[in-house]
């Protein structure tokens, strides 16, 4: 029978893999708070239940992160559906002595979190994370012509936000660190 992983074994994987898998969080959470808490949502659940895991911890740790994420966003959008919106205007925008880096980054995460969950999923894993549409497709549990027209919504409605013309393309990659 396979053996799952343990806490040492965790703590091996966030030492080699861990700034990679914090960014992830980060992008699907929307901020840095709240993707700490997923990743330690995540690496919860892999602790309570590792048996379900076989042979790559790596993969499967992400996949619980993307269904938490997802989880999230879900209840989200049920609450907000309950209950009105109270929108503040005039909010202050980031101080202007960022890093052009860091304000692109902010920037992109901003318009990921204004996209569908299923978009903001497949655009995290498709040029965040870098997979292809099969491993994208199989980590979301769909084809990959959904990842397809995902992709290819995703970036429409992130062209849109940014304000860029149909003809120019965003370099998603260049935010990444």
């Amino acid at each position: 029978m396979a053996r799952g992983p343990d806490g040492a074994d965790l703590e091996r994987l966030l030492a080699e893999r861990g700034e990679p898998l914090m960014r992830a969080a980060i992008a699907l959470a929307g901020s840095r708070p709240a993707g700490e808490d997923l990743l330690q949502a995540a690496l919860e659940r892999v602790l309570r239940k590792p048996r379900q895991v076989e042979y790559d911890a790596e993969g499967y740790l992400r996949r619980v992160l993307y269904n938490l994420a997802a989880d999230g966003w879900r209840r989200r959008r049920t609450w907000r559906q309950r209950l009105p919106l109270i929108q503040t205007e005039g909010r202050s925008a980031a101080p202007a002595d960022a890093t052009a880096a860091v304000d692109l980054r902010d920037a992109l995460v901003r318009m990921l979190v204004q996209l569908p969950p299923r978009q903001r999923a497949v655009i995290v894993l498709r040029y965040w994370e870098q997979l292809s549409q099969a491993e994208t497709a199989a980590m979301l549990g769909c084809s990959e012509g959904t990842v397809k027209s995902a992709a290819s919504r995703g970036l429409r409605r992130l062209r849109e936000l940014a304000g860029v013309s149909a003809g120019t393309q965003i370099e998603l990659t260049e935010g990444r660190s």
